[in-house]
């Protein structure tokens, strides 16, 4: 993961952290790091990173102007994490579908409260490692026992995550997942996604019809399509490149809502499409990942300069 992973954890007195402090954002609580390099926002709801940031740089990340902070309430923007099921349920293998217990999409970890279990601090980055016990207090949503442990690096090369699932249950594990992230855009029509081409996708506004992508994405209104591919790609916007880099996925959801399903979003100005765009890093559709008593699995992304 990252060169500190290897080093003794710090106290978690926050009065022992150089760099990151508690905050309260809203009805949340945040971890924020103000390091001499680089600035990171992440809420305990959700484990959910709003803002990573090197120094003298605008936010990597797009967060809306109206997101709201409240328990329960998905944070609109940053990088939500959707587990053990990704997009509406229905539309979920059938593996996947038979634990779902929820008409709401994108599963439960996005707004339960997650356990924070270490922080380590270096005069070149910080690590944070959150974890989720999804066990029968989620048996209203879900049928499974599985532990979710969220690692956040952040360094001024970029910021990682790492989402490793693994299953406390006797039985075979079957889900889906994704690290959905938001990045920002001066002009989404002058924007494009490059390292998709050739790549067969699913047109969730066509039907779930099955295309292949010929060059570049690029975002003529609403999107939303699921690439069967995990290679590195580059987002190219008027304001620069992103590189993201997958591990653990075998899939990718492109997403921009467009101006029609932007005005009837939630904590999302009717305008806003035109400022945003997603690359989801996913196992979804028939990269769904099953494990057996024990297995794990890491899904994760590093979003980096170009």
């Amino acid at each position: 993961m990252s060169e500190s992973s290897n080093k003794p954890p710090l106290s978690l007195s926050p009065g022992q952290w150089s760099f990151t402090r508690w905050q309260t954002i809203g009805q949340l609580e945040a971890l924020e790091v103000h390091h001499p390099l680089f600035e990171a926002t992440l809420f305990l709801q959700g484990a959910h990173l709003t803002r990573f940031a090197p120094k003298d740089e605008p936010d990597w990340l797009w967060l809306s102007p109206t997101a709201r902070y409240q328990p329960g309430k998905a944070i609109r923007g940053g990088i939500p994490v959707c587990w053990p099921w990704f997009g509406d349920p229905d539309k979920n293998p059938p593996e996947v579908r038979k634990r779902i217990r929820s008409a709401s999409a994108h599963g439960f970890a996005r707004t339960a409260l997650w356990k924070l279990e270490d922080v380590r601090e270096s005069a070149h980055e910080v690590e944070i490692c959150l974890s989720l016990d999804a066990n029968e207090d989620f048996t209203d949503d879900w049928n499974g026992h599985a532990l979710a442990l969220m690692t956040f690096n952040f360094s001024i090369r970029g910021c990682q995550l790492a989402l490793t699932t693994t299953n406390l249950s006797t039985e075979p594990l079957a889900f889906s997942q994704a690290l959905h992230t938001y990045l920002p855009t001066p002009d989404v029509s002058r924007s494009r996604v490059l390292g998709l081409g050739t790549s067969d996708y699913i047109d969730t506004l066509k039907d779930w019809e099955y295309c292949v992508q010929e060059g570049p994405v690029y975002f003529a209104g609403e999107t939303d399509r699921i690439y069967q591919c995990g290679e590195p790609l580059t987002v190219v916007t008027p304001a620069g490149s992103r590189k993201l880099t997958a591990v653990g996925s075998d899939s990718t959801v492109v997403w921009n809502p467009g101006p029609g399903k932007a005005a009837r979003l939630s904590d999302f100005p009717d305008a806003a499409w035109q400022t945003m765009l997603c690359v989801e890093t996913a196992n979804a559709a028939g990269d769904y990942r099953v494990l057996n008593e024990g297995q794990s699995h890491t899904l994760g992304v590093l979003i980096g300069r170009k």
